[in-house]
C-alpha cells in the first residue's frame, strides 16, 4: 500500500510499476473511487453544516416557526443519513484496490517478467568434484533410513514427508545453529504460532491476490501461515514507537505451510516442494529512511550468506526483476544453492526490502527525532527453511557410500560428528 496523496500525484510512476510488475490493478478504477469517497465526504461534510447550522435557529424561533424548523432538521437528517452507507460502500472498493497497490520498484532493479530475468550478482563456494555418480537426495535418505515418503502419504497426502534418525538431528541443528548466529547479530528469537488472522496476511501482503496458497480453517475462521514474516509483521500493529526503540530485530521459528497451488507436477520428488515445513525468519522494523533500509537490507542478505557458508554449500546470489519480486518489494535478492544431481542451482533464501509498503498495511508507525509520526520500513530474509536446504547439504556432502561429511561449523549441533550414517540398505 502506499499514500493515496503520493497515488494522485504521481500517476505515470504508479502506471510503469503496475506495468513492469505484471499488477492486476486498474489504476483508473482506483482513481475514480478515489473521486467518489472525497465527493461524498465533501457532501457529508456540508450537510454537517447545514445540520448544525439549522440546529441553532431553533432556539430562537418562535412557537409557530419551530414545527417547521424541526421538520428541515429532521429532513437534512434523513439526507445525512443516506449519504453514509454510500460513503462506507465506496470506502471499502477504494480500499480492496488500495490493497493491490505495487510498491515502487528501486530504480536499479532490473527489469523483467519472471525468474528467467533475474540478474545473477555473485557466484560463491566451489561446486564438489565426485569421483562417483552421485545420488539424489530422495536415494540418500531412502538409502539411509532418513525419510519415509509413501506411507506417509497415504496419512497425509501427497507432497508429504517423514524424516527420520539423523536426518531429524541434522535439521534441528540447521535451525540451532542459525538461530546462535542471528542472536549474536541483536536478534530477537522468536516462536510464532502457525496460525493467523485474515488482518495478518493482508497486512504482509500474502492477500489479497495469494489466497489460493494458504490454508483456511473455515469453522475458526484463521488461516495457516507459510511463514513467521506474517506474524511478526503485525506485532506491533496500530503502535506508535519512539525512533530510540528502532530497528528491531526479530528471528521467527515456526511450522510453515504452503498449499502450492498451480504447481501440480513441478518438483514433487522428494523435498523440494512440499506442504509443511520449518522456517526460521529474519524480520527487520527500521526507521523510514531508504539509506537505513539498504544498510539493514545488506546486513540481512550477509547474514544468510554466512549461514550457507557455515554449511559449506555452493551458491549463487540472484537479484530478483520486477516481474518477479513480488507485489509490495522495493528490492529483492535470492540466494540460491547448487544441487549436484540436477546440475543446477536452487532458491533457499528470498530477501526483501518493502520500505513503508507494510507499515501502511498494519498502520505501524514511529515517532521520530522531531515529533513527526511516520511509517516504518519493513524487511525479512530467509535464514534457514527445511526441509528444502538439506536437499543441497545431503547431495553436495555425500560421499561415496552413502554416509553424509558435517562441515566443522556445524559439529557442535551434531553431537560433534563429522559424518552421518544410516541404516544402509544395499
Amino acid at each position: 500500500m502506499l499514500d493515496l496523496k503520493f497515488i494522485r500525484e504521481n500517476q505515470d510512476i504508479l502506471k510503469t510499476a503496475i506495468a513492469e510488475k505484471g499488477s492486476s490493478l486498474n489504476l483508473d478504477e482506483l482513481l475514480e473511487a478515489d473521486k467518489v469517497v472525497v465527493a461524498l465526504k465533501g457532501e457529508i461534510q456540508e450537510l454537517q453544516a447545514q445540520r448544525n447550522a439549522h440546529s441553532k435557529k431553533i432556539p430562537a424561533a418562535s412557537a409557530e416557526e419551530r414545527p417547521a424548523l424541526i421538520e428541515q432538521g429532521r429532513e437534512i437528517g434523513k439526507t445525512l443519513d443516506s449519504k453514509k452507507p454510500a460513503l462506507t460502500e465506496a470506502e471499502e472498493k477504494l480500499q480492496r484496490l488500495m490493497y493491490l497497490v505495487p510498491s515502487i520498484p528501486h530504480p536499479d532493479a532490473p527489469k523483467g517478467k519472471s525468474d528467467e530475468d533475474n540478474v545473477e550478482v555473485k557466484l560463491a563456494g566451489n561446486k564438489p568434484e565426485l569421483s562417483f555418480e552421485p545420488m539424489d537426495h530422495v536415494d540418500l535418505l531412502l538409502k539411509n533410513g532418513w525419510a519415509e515418503f509413501e506411507k506417509i502419504a497415504n496419512v497425509c497426502g501427497s507432497r508429504s514427508y517423514s524424516l527420520r534418525n539423523e536426518m531429524v538431528l541434522l535439521e534441528m541443528a540447521v535451525h540451532r545453529m542459525a538461530m546462535d548466529r542471528l542472536m549474536d547479530k541483536g536478534f530477537n528469537l522468536v516462536t510464532t504460532p502457525s496460525l493467523a488472522r485474515e488482518s495478518a496476511l493482508m497486512g504482509t501482503g500474502h492477500f489479497p491476490e495469494g489466497r489460493d496458497q494458504v490454508y483456511y480453517l473455515q469453522e475458526d475462521d484463521l488461516y495457516l501461515s507459510g511463514t513467521a514474516e506474517v506474524q511478526l509483521n503485525s506485532f506491533h500493529s496500530g503502535e506508535i514507537l519512539n525512533e530510540n526503540e528502532l530497528p528491531i530485530l526479530y528471528a521467527g521459528y515456526s511450522p510453515c505451510f504452503r498449499r502450492e497451488a498451480g504447481s501440480y507436477g513441478r518438483d514433487v520428488r522428494g523435498l523440494i516442494r512440499v506442504h509443511q515445513f520449518l522456517k526460521t525468519e529474519q524480520y527487520i522494523i527500521c526507521k523510514n529512511d531508504p539509506e537505513e533500509s539498504a544498510k539493514w537490507h545488506k546486513m540481512l542478505l550477509e547474514t544468510s550468506e554466512e549461514i550457507v557458508n557455515d554449511l559449506e554449500l555452493p551458491y549463487r546470489i540472484v537479484e530478483c526483476c520486477t516481474g518477479d519480486m513480488g507485489t509490495g518489494k522495493v528490492r529483492m535478492y535470492d540466494i540460491e544453492c547448487w544441487v549436484p544431481s540436477e546440475e543446477k542451482y536452487r532458491e533457499t533464501h528470498s530477501c526483501s526490502s518493502l520500505h513503508d509498503w507494510q507499515s501502511r498495511r498494519t498502520n505501524t508507525r514511529y515517532r521520530n527525532s522531531e515529533g513527526k509520526v511516520e511509517f516504518c520500513h519493513t524487511l525479512n530474509n530467509t535464514a534457514v527453511a527445511t526441509p528444502r536446504i538439506l536437499v543441497s547439504f545431503i547431495e553436495c556432502h555425500q560421499q561415496e557410500d552413502g554416509s553424509v561429511k558435517i562441515p566443522e561449523k556445524l559439529r557442535p549441533y551434531m553431537g560433534g560428528k563429522d559424518v552421518i550414517k544410516g541404516r544402509i540398505n544395499s
